[in-house]
């Protein structure tokens, strides 16, 4: 088969790196991609812009593609899989209506009030003055998300009302998040441990992938700003197991089944960005597809055929998808130096010495004049996979360690939560 995979970042290397090592596919386009992906044989690249819907339609109809993954969000919540199912292609993403569970926190936070989803109490504001009052009123510690799409960066965990203020402002009166920051949600802050459950979805059929955690903060010891993400891994040894069954049925299972209810029915990947507290586990967010790190360490561990699964689900079939449950995977960011803020481009890409149980990811590249540069916030990540999360972490900090970041820089305590559980 020929697969077109959409986006440019670590993610949609890592799908399409899982679809290439499956006997089905034979072929994948990433488009736009980068130049880091190229390294990966097999890998082809196109530019063509995620939102550019006509000429991706032409593209697939032009050279036989026999479907399309689509990878970020953005072109999810403007309707690309609506689109391409007008033009007669299969894409494994939800519709328009759908992504809005990403696109709109209000939107998730009124679908699982209505039906009974755990998560934290909210209010949503779409003025600073009320939103402040309540601030005032409720007192901290609070989480202030701008409601809409921020990449990641929109959410404030407010420990006090001052910073929760601040956070109001930077997005009613700076605009930090443009129109992402129409509307505010406000919640309730909720303690615990966080994890990610992601899930293959069609209609009320679902199929669970191994959980991991992300790791937001930009710096050591959980510091510093939030980010798109600095690193994952997984499994998750302070998460148990029943916990993750409890995500299962009381989280996963009633929200897709609420999607359909309510006429958005849900097709692709469905994140569900959970927090296990001493009432159980509650939602924190969804996202409409596959996360970003977590997906450069949980595909790692299929031992399936994901192009086989994938077009199963496409096709109305039941998909088989297989997991390694004997070894742990685990990944760390190289960013370039001032992300989240603004960030220092050009820093040169080191050649990564890597074996079979580990790879690269590359997210943020760009041609230099002597091999890549980088290009973005999050340039690559380091992804190894070991009989525990110690050998892993030590694989892959003896990698990064190994190599001259100069103008770039990382985490060094990446899974250290669950090696202290």
């Amino acid at each position: 088969m020929k697969v077109l995979v959409i986006g440019s970042g670590a993610r949609e290397h890592a799908i399409a790196h899982t679809l290439l090592r499956g006997a089905s596919v034979d072929e994948v386009t990433v488009a736009p991609g980068n130049p880091g992906m190229e390294l990966d044989e097999g890998i082809r690249t196109l530019q063509l812009n995620p939102s550019n819907q006509a000429a991706l339609i032409d593209f697939v109809r032009n050279n036989d593609y026999d479907w399309v993954f689509v990878g970020p969000e953005v072109p999810l919540i403007e309707g690309i899989v609506d689109a391409f199912k007008e033009a007669g292609i299969k894409a494994f993403g939800p519709s328009k209506a759908a992504a809005q569970i990403e696109g709109s926190k209000d939107f998730a936070k009124q679908l699982m009030e209505r039906h009974g989803i755990p998560t934290a109490a909210y209010r949503t504001f779409d003025d600073l003055a009320s939103a402040m009052l309540y601030v005032q009123e409720h007192g901290a510690p609070i989480v202030i998300k701008a409601d809409g799409l921020a990449a990641g960066k929109g959410v404030t965990v407010a420990m006090d009302e001052d910073t929760a203020i601040a956070a109001l402002n930077d997005i009613f009166v700076d605009h930090r998040f443009g129109s992402a920051g129409a509307k505010v949600v406000i919640e309730d802050f909720l303690d615990g441990q966080e994890f990610s459950l992601m899930s293959f979805v069609n209609g009320t059929e679902f199929w669970p992938m191994p959980i991991s955690q992300d790791h937001k903060r930009a710096y050591d010891d959980d510091k510093g700003p939030n980010t798109g993400g600095m690193g994952a891994y997984s499994p998750v040894p302070q998460i148990g197991d029943d916990v993750v069954q409890q995500a299962i049925e009381m989280i996963v299972k009633p929200t897709v089944e609420a999607m359909v209810a309510e006429g958005t029915p849900f097709t692709g990947i469905l994140y569900a960005g959970l927090i296990a507290t001493q009432d159980g586990p509650k939602v924190i967010e969804f996202n409409a597809r596959f996360g970003d790190p977590e997906t450069e360490v949980v595909l790692p561990k299929l031992t399936s055929d994901l192009g086989a699964g994938i077009t199963a689900i496409l096709n109305g079939e039941t998909p088989e998808f297989t997991w390694d449950e004997d070894n742990a995977t685990l990944g760390v960011v190289l960013a370039s130096d001032g992300y989240p803020g603004e960030i220092v481009k050009g820093a040169h890409i080191p050649q990564i010495a890597t074996d079979a149980d580990s790879h690269v990811y590359y997210a943020g590249v760009a041609r230099g004049d002597d091999g890549l540069v980088a290009n973005s916030g999050r340039v690559l990540l380091v992804e190894a996979s070991a009989p525990d999360l110690a050998a892993a972490q030590r694989k892959v900090y003896g990698i990064l360690d190994a190599v001259n970041t100069e103008g770039m820089f990382y985490r060094h305590d990446i899974g250290a939560k669950a090696l202290k559980a």
